[in-house]
């Protein structure tokens, strides 16, 4: 069974452009950047974030919940969708899991990284229900 928890990052709202130049950041490898849209992104782990743009709104979000994936449950995630996971990665899908929205942000398992499954956090216990 998964357990998901709160995931407390930073919500970025701003130009295509700002974003694209925050994308092109160097970051540690313990930063993970989500881009919902063009003009969305969600940041986790970063402890400063700086970005230019008249209008960027850059705020603390802990709206979502998720948990990283092993192979094997990713697997089983998958085995809840009715669409096939991209084989390039990294990369953010978004669509039903279990028939409730959610994102899967999937990275390379031959790199030893993990794919995280995040949804809203009113879905959360629907989610976890639905998976079991």
């Amino acid at each position: 069974m998964l357990a998901l928890e709160t995931l407390h990052g930073t919500r970025i709202v701003a130009a295509p452009e700002a974003l694209d130049a925050l994308d092109a950041a160097t970051w540690s490898t313990s930063v993970t950047v989500l881009r919902f849209a063009p003009d969305d992104v969600f940041v986790l782990g970063a402890e400063t974030i700086s970005i230019s743009g008249e209008y960027a709104i850059v705020e603390a979000e802990s709206g979502f919940v998720g948990c990283w994936l092993t192979d094997e449950q990713l697997a089983h995630v998958a085995e809840h969708i009715d669409w096939p996971l991209p084989v390039e990665r990294p990369v953010l899908v978004q669509g039903f899991v279990a028939g409730v929205p959610a994102k899967i942000w999937l990275t390379s398992s031959a790199t030893g990284e993990r794919s995280l499954l995040l949804c809203a956090a009113p879905y959360a216990c629907e989610l976890t229900e639905r998976l079991a």
